[in-house]
């Protein structure tokens, strides 16, 4: 039973059935769909497929919508799609469209060129280049090359010094969004967060066009972001550690540390929290990682995150089914290594000495029960249990799908849609499920928390 949870980000190389089929058989427990390519109905027919396959294998699995967010990029270029940038040459981004140069490129935001301030850095290709603003004008920002590379057409930048004024939710991303809500998916991911508000805006959007209870997962990509942690994840449902911009935007030396601590609050906050970006990248065409990756993903586990993630791994890569059954073996081997963290659950710092869940897990360590078993109108009691972090595995019994396939993002959670083991408040036909035959076992109900003993 791996407790540290797989979120698979699905693209070209496995939409089809038979690969996500496998896919979900080696151990996805929530499909990512990136909204940044793909969208509309394309996107609505791998959610279709995706649902079908988990039906046919009777297992959850969640689906997040990846919402593209407000990510910025520059204009084209003229006779050539790139010009080398020198350092300490002089470089301006304008607001005139037409085809930039060697001296210059079209800047198309407006909200950008507001808030850029003398002194800011503007990163392009993953940081390879540095701009610094030495002046800002109307209609165009005067910068010198900081450190130099190619610039080509419609690239990506990233403003690590630079709060942008400007909605969370772009024209594209409410179409995106609105759509995605017609197919009722169980998490929505914003990129790009830089504030709580940014949050509960999206939540306002989305309680205007849906009655379903979607959750949503705050991206950490921007430096504002990591020093705001605690109020956007109040704000959200779940935090996603976004280390590929968020290692451009901050020193990269720093990201295990954020990482670290984001975790930590998470945790105290009740919030599930994805370790995300370039966890087996080399597997893009290698067939075995590496083994600095192999220690990547288990310090995931060893950190106590609530699930890994894939990108370019599965989505393009060449054998996604691979990397699912890789990322699974890891995993699995790292959840039973109690040594980094013995007994978690007693060792989290800021929790109430009368905080429930922290009871719920001293009774099933100090009884060494086999399972605690939830039985789960909604989200929130799992959640509060599984981030105490008990090592012993919490069986949750829902009768709501979406709660089911919610909870399957949880670290240490194996949910279960059943009607009628929910009603009959079956505990112990629940627990046999997953091979637990015997011993002694912890259950909770609404208000109610029961020790009990499978003969």
């Amino acid at each position: 039973m791996r407790f540290t949870k797989i979120t698979a980000s699905i693209g070209p190389n496995c939409e089809d059935k038979k690969t996500l089929t496998a896919m979900i058989k080696a151990g996805v427990n929530v499909c990512r769909l990136n909204f940044s390519h793909d969208t509309g109905e394309t996107q609505g027919a791998k959610i279709d497929m995706i649902r079908s396959i988990a039906a046919s294998l009777n297992k959850p699995v969640a689906i997040m919508v990846d919402i593209q967010g407000p990510k910025h990029r520059i204009g084209d270029f003229e006779t050539e799609n790139h010009y080398p940038l020198k350092i300490g040459q002089k470089f301006i981004l304008d607001s005139d469209p037409t085809p930039g140069n060697e001296q210059r490129v079209y800047l198309p935001d407006g909200d950008v060129m507001r808030s850029l301030s003398v002194g800011d850095r503007v990163l392009l290709n993953d940081g390879k280049i540095e701009l610094k603003v030495d002046a800002v004008f109307d209609d165009k920002i005067e910068t010198t090359v900081e450190r130099g590379d190619e610039i080509w057409s419609r690239r990506g930048f990233n403003l690590p010094d630079t709060e942008v004024d400007t909605e969370i939710l772009t024209e594209k991303d409410k179409k995106d969004l609105e759509y995605a809500l017609t197919k009722n998916p169980d998490y929505v991911a914003l990129s790009f967060v830089q504030c709580a508000e940014d949050v509960a805006n999206v939540r306002d959007f989305i309680m205007m066009r849906s009655s379903q209870p979607v959750k949503l997962i705050a991206k950490i990509e921007r430096p504002n972001a990591v020093e705001r942690i605690t109020d956007i994840a109040m704000a959200a449902d779940g935090i996603m550690i976004a280390r590929g911009d968020l290692a451009v935007e901050v020193p990269f030396e720093q990201v295990p540390a954020i990482s670290r601590r984001i975790i930590r609050e998470c945790r105290k906050l009740n919030k599930p929290v994805i370790m995300a970006t370039q966890m087996l990248s080399s597997m893009v065409h290698s067939e075995f990682p590496t083994r600095a990756e192999i220690s990547d993903v288990a310090n995931a586990s060893y950190l106590r995150a609530d699930s890994t993630m894939t990108s370019e791994e599965t989505t393009i890569g060449d054998n996604p089914v691979n990397v699912i059954e890789t990322m699974d073996k890891i995993l699995s081997y790292s959840d039973k290594d109690t040594i980094e963290n013995p007994y978690d659950w007693s060792r989290l710092d800021n929790l109430p000495e009368n905080d429930w869940s922290r009871s719920v897990s001293s009774m099933a360590y100090l009884n060494k029960v086999a399972a605690i078993v939830v039985f789960a109108r909604d989200t929130a009691s799992t959640i509060q249990i599984s981030c105490r972090r008990p090592d012993i595995p919490i069986v949750a019994v829902c009768d709501d799908e979406m709660v089911c396939n919610q909870l399957n993002l949880l670290r240490g959670v194996f949910p279960i849609y059943n009607k009628t083991l929910f009603g009959q408040r079956d505990a112990f036909a629940s627990v046999r499920q997953f091979g637990i035959g015997f011993g002694k076992l912890v259950i909770v109900d609404e208000d109610e928390v029961s020790l009990q003993t499978i003969d």
